[in-house]
């Protein structure tokens, strides 16, 4: 069986990724790329699915401790046994040529027998390979694919029940370095990062992490939080094109022993937007250009055509298929490939795109003719269809609905696209747009509004929470001081769970007729974060603070969050590490730190009113 979620650490060379478990076992690679067949695959299934443990020979299941380098992706494990204690190093370079997986392993005292066992099944987890050795190498070729794993040191070599084993001895002092490359199968020779030195591939990952780590523009309290969480969205950039994958994973499960399993491996619209906005704010430009090329090139075509996820370079089919040779993750069935989530109409992507392309251009990075005549088509697709049902932010697979969270970046998309207008000089369609506008927060105020219940709902005509609603004063709908917010943001205590927010009311009747699943799932640590931010905009800052610390208490042992956060079980559910998970983390942090600022400065000037603080009427929580 798999390892809990939170047992594993991410590995990324900007291309792919791998999961690495407390155990030292690589249990999920996709070779060359994210959205690649997965080689091992022991996460959704068992270790006849593929998986690669470096470790101590007698080694318990984990490990002693283990810790990602300051401000790198580079990961330490140790462990301490009775013959001695060893330290696994394990990293990914940046693409230079050829994806590979170092394995870097030190003796720190005695002399202590280690083993790999490495176990490829091409084909997401089904084919076996054919395995040959070569005097510097062994080699598993399985149609287009090619695996070599080589080593510099004296190791033993066994063939075991379709593994390939290398058996030796690390003594204090010394080092051996295991490298994985994948390679086109019909390369003739072993590919080049075989022969290049561990120690060369180490130094140079660690300094382009820590020269990237130290852009960041944070400087608040929790800064290491901050960094962690902007690693890992690099992490998830897919450098070649500049799209950003929402999770490396897929099919691991919001429900365990359940059908909510989905293919992350994609990027969302919502998700890339949500991090380049991140990224920016952190001081990280370079990104931000790379993500509006790929934008560009993505969405290109006929607005009614935008999808809420491409593929890495802007593929508009992601057909969705299920893996019946997978037992899924826990029993989570069924195991899915692909996401048909690309037919689904959101209206909330609108906004978003408009949103991050306002940042942009706020933060001098010049907006191209053809991009202005992208916002003009999108906006000309608004004004026809902007009334119309859709799947909303949660992209259900119940029928549509006129969700509000949807309405609202309606909103924002007119609001962003007028005040991008203004900046370049281009006002030919504002008065459509501006009525646009209006109209929009007259019907959302009038029948996303329960009167009853004092709060918004979900979506028009149900009762129903969603906590999408906390993000209102946040995109500038309305101030953080109206009463609607403060009694909105008291109503989410009814969507609380043990100290964390559900992203809606789940396992009823209505959710079930709203997302078509069966099930629960846990709280989504996006939620939990918006609930904090909410909090600080509303003048609560200790609670807010009290609710973001406990989110970063759920991080895992070396800070990556997953999707969702399960309390009554203390584990993470969901696809991990989840970009939307740790886009929250970040922009909650920055905004907690400037409402400490303002709160300061406005203590320190008398007849100054602390910022967000309630003035009379209900209490906001």
């Amino acid at each position: 069986m798999s390892a809990p979620i939170e047992d594993y650490a991410l590995l990324s060379d900007l291309e792919t990724a791998a999961m690495v478990g407390r155990n030292g076992s690589v249990d999920w690679l996709c070779l060359p790329r994210f959205d690649s067949e997965a080689c091992l695959a022991a996460l959704i299934g068992t270790e006849d699915n593929g998986f690669w443990r470096v470790a101590p020979a007698a080694a318990p299941d984990t490990c002693t401790r283990r810790a990602y380098r300051p401000d790198t992706l580079v990961l330490d494990t140790e462990w301490e046994t009775v013959a001695g204690s060893v330290r696994v190093t394990d990293f990914m370079p940046p693409r230079a040529q050829l994806p590979c997986v170092v394995r870097v392993i030190e003796g720190l005292s005695g002399a202590v027998p280690m083993r790999s066992e490495l176990r490829l099944r091409f084909h997401q987890g089904r084919v076996v390979p054919w395995v040959r050795v070569t005097d510097d190498c062994t080699v598993a070729v399985a149609g287009p694919d090619a695996v070599w794993l080589g080593a510099d040191g004296p190791v033993r070599a066994l063939g075991q029940e379709g593994s390939t084993v290398l058996d030796f001895t690390v003594q204090a002092g010394r080092r051996i370095a295991l490298t994985l490359v994948w390679a086109p199968s019909h390369s003739p020779a072993p590919p080049a990062p075989v022969a290049v030195p561990a120690e060369t591939m180490l130094k140079e990952t660690g300094d382009f992490w820590r020269r990237w780590a130290g852009q960041c523009s944070y400087q608040g309290p929790w800064r290491d939080a901050v960094v962690r969480s902007l690693i890992t969205l690099k992490a998830l950039t897919f450098a070649p094109t500049g799209g950003i994958v929402a999770a490396p994973t897929t099919s691991l499960p919001g429900c365990l022993g359940g059908e909510r399993n989905w293919d992350y491996r994609y990027c969302w619209l919502r998700d890339s937007t949500l991090t380049l906005s991140c990224l920016l704010h952190s001081g990280y430009r370079d990104e931000a250009w790379a993500w509006l090329d790929w934008l560009v090139r993505a969405i290109a075509g006929d607005p009614a055509d935008l999808q809420t996820v491409y593929g890495l370079g802007g593929q508009r089919l992601l057909p969705e298929t299920e893996a019946p040779w997978l037992p899924g993750y826990e029993g989570s069935r069924p195991v899915r490939f692909g996401n048909s989530a690309v037919g689904h109409f959101q209206l909330d992507v609108y906004g978003e795109v408009m949103d991050a392309l306002l940042q942009s251009l706020q933060a001098g990075i010049p907006m191209p003719a053809h991009v202005w005549e992208l916002v003009e088509s999108m906006m000309g697709f608004l004004l026809r269809h902007w009334r119309e049902p859709d799947q909303g932010l949660w992209q259900v697979r119940g029928p549509r609905r006129q969700f509000v969270h949807s309405k609202v970046m309606v909103w924002v998309a007119a609001d962003r696209a007028l005040r991008m207008g203004e900046l370049l000089g281009r006002n030919g369609s504002s008065a459509e747009w501006r009525a646009m506008r209006q109209e929009v927060r007259r019907q959302v105020l009038r029948q996303g509004w329960d009167a009853q219940q004092q709060s918004f709902v979900q979506s028009y005509g149900s009762a129903d929470l969603d906590a999408s609603a906390l993000l209102m004063p946040r995109l500038g709908f309305l101030p953080a001081r109206d009463p609607r917010v403060l009694c909105t943001v008291r109503e989410m205590r009814r969507l609380d769970h043990e100290g964390f927010v559900r992203r809606y009311a789940p396992g009823s009747a209505a959710a079930h007729r709203v997302d078509g699943m069966h099930g629960r799932e846990g709280t989504f640590v996006a939620c939990s974060l918006w609930y904090a931010d909410a909090l600080a905009l509303t003048g609560h800052a200790e609670q807010a603070r009290e609710a973001f610390e406990r989110v970063l208490a759920v991080r895992n042992d070396v800070g990556l969050l997953s999707e969702q956060w399960d309390p009554d079980a203390g584990r993470q559910l969901g696809n991990a590490p989840q970009a939307f998970s740790h886009i929250a983390l970040a922009e909650t942090a920055f905004a907690l730190s400037a409402t400490s600022f303002r709160s300061r400065s406005g203590a320190a000037s008398s007849g100054r009113r602390r910022h967000g603080a309630p003035q009379g009427g209900r209490s906001g929580v």
